[in-house]
């Protein structure tokens, strides 16, 4: 579904080609982009797929906001300047309590990218959740926040 609206000539650059698409004069073809793109994006962020996710990431309106600021993002490369500057940084806040929540099955951010930053910032706290993907909505990620959040008190 993800690469349906993409010509075949243009996969190479997915990015590339959706930012084409997304930011282009063609309102069907931007629509039908936005919505392939928040679509695949809500069924990945999950470990179990949520309907009613999937429905709201398919309404159009939301589709074109969400598509567009995510890619934009994508494409400036989060606007970092390097791929490891997150991790280059971590000295400037490494004496800040900081705990780490990662969703076992989360394939937008893996769990390697979330050790890799336990292991830079030196007292962080890593807590992998069983039973979850990558959205801060799913139940074992929401009390895993909340546990982190109330032990700074």
């Amino acid at each position: 579904d993800y690469v349906a609206p993409i010509p075949k000539a243009e996969r190479a650059d997915l990015m590339a080609a959706y930012y084409k698409r997304l930011t282009g004069l063609d309102e069907a073809e931007k629509l039908a982009c936005a919505k392939a793109w928040s679509i695949w994006e809500g069924r990945t962020s999950r470990l179990l797929v949520d309907p009613d996710l999937v429905a709201k990431t398919a309404d159009p309106h939301f589709a074109l906001a969400f598509a567009r600021i995510e890619c934009h993002y994508f494409v400036n490369k989060g606007f970092l300047r390097s791929d490891t500057q997150l991790l280059e940084d971590v000295p400037k806040i490494r004496h800040l309590p900081c705990t780490i929540v990662q969703g076992r099955y989360d394939v937008v951010c893996p769990a390697a990218s979330a050790w890799a930053l336990h292991k830079a910032w030196p007292g962080s706290k890593l807590v992998i959740v069983p039973d979850a993907g990558h959205s801060a909505s799913e139940p074992g990620i929401v009390a895993r926040l909340v546990e982190a959040t109330d032990a700074l008190r």
